[in-house]
């Protein structure tokens, strides 16, 4: 199947005083129509800035240095201002953390959704509020016909991220990049959210992009998880092998700090050091300060992702077996 998403080598730049600060170097992963891809890493990491990227919301002066972005094969990320804001809302849906920083306190719902509605879709007034009623029904409003008159602080804030949801489905989108939008929800609602996500997405065929540091949330939704570390891609791969068989030191040492409820342990298991800050990464592999298997190769030389069993990852420990792959493959 021909990928939905393609981002092929994305660099984004910050300019300062000192110089050009890169906060992302090199991003490559790809989305399949119906696929939800996890993007999973710590703070800093590049996770939102990397969705943003895709949407064309990055912060002044912040801007694409470099790579690629495509959607159903046509670049986006060297269109103009107004072109971008046509796709995005129409063939990009976006939902972010905080429900209330998406919805306009002064307007009802269904103001907001039929007004989305009718500016991406040839639909009258009264088909829009029938589609936006439809919307709420859908992601599970309860007396969907009179909340659709409410205003957003009506709602409880599981019943926001639902409308918001709604929001980013309104245009029926291709592309759905979903950033953190469980942390701010009880665990309960959590679970909903999930479920709902994963069944609208499938109906629709939708691609999602879901940014989250919560594992336990990429493992309930997700079907390939990407790894990020300093701005890079450390490890991609189907959602089961990458948490089960991490083959990148740094996913090993992310999910040995996840409690085993099956285990008993005195302590749980961390990875000494931090990740460093943009413009202060180390030569060669960034976590190798911080990997137990580095070697002098790492010190130097930054490693591409590569075959590693069933998943891909940036580590020299799988050298050896992908240059053997590759001759294999070589006639």
């Amino acid at each position: 199947m021909n990928p939905l998403l393609e981002v092929q080598d994305l660099v984004v730049e910050f300019p300062t005083r000192r110089g050009v600060l890169r906060a992302l170097d090199g991003v490559s992963f790809s989305i399949a129509p119906g696929e939800i891809l996890g993007v999973v890493g710590e703070s800093g990491a590049g996770k939102s800035l990397t969705g943003a990227a895709i949407i064309g919301l990055l912060e002044p002066p912040g801007r694409i240095g470099g790579g690629q972005i495509r959607l159903q094969g046509q670049r986006i990320d060297d269109l103009p201002p107004q072109e971008m804001r046509r796709i995005r809302g129409r063939r990009i849906g976006a939902i972010f953390q905080d429900p209330l920083t998406s919805l306009n306190p002064l307007y009802t719902i269904g103001r907001q959704l039929t007004e989305t509605i009718m500016t991406h879709l040839d639909v009258s007034a009264a088909e829009a509020r029938r589609r936006a009623i439809a919307l709420l029904q859908d992601t599970g409003i309860p007396a969907a016909e009179q909340r659709i008159d409410h205003y957003p602080h009506q709602f409880s804030g599981g019943m926001r991220q639902r409308v918001v949801i709604a929001l980013a489905l309104a245009a029926e989108p291709q592309l759905v990049v979903a950033d953190e939008p469980t942390t701010a929800l009880d665990v309960s609602i959590q679970a909903q959210i999930i479920t709902l996500l994963k069944r609208i997405c499938r109906e629709r065929g939708a691609a999602v992009m879901l940014i989250t540091h919560d594992m336990g949330v990429i493992a309930e939704t997700c079907d390939r998880v990407a790894v990020m570390y300093a701005g890079r891609v450390a490890e991609i791969g189907p959602v089961h092998e990458v948490i089960h068989r991490p083959a990148h030191p740094y996913t090993a040492g992310l999910m040995r700090c996840i409690p085993d409820m099956e285990q008993e342990r005195d302590r749980l298991h961390q990875i000494d050091g931090a990740m460093p800050r943009p413009g202060q990464w180390p030569r060669g592999c960034a976590f190798h300060p911080r990997c137990p298997h580095a070697m002098l190769r790492c010190h130097d030389q930054r490693p591409d992702l590569m075959p590693a069993g069933a998943t891909r990852a940036a580590c020299w420990l799988h050298a050896a077996a992908a240059t053997a792959a590759a001759q294999e493959e070589t006639p």
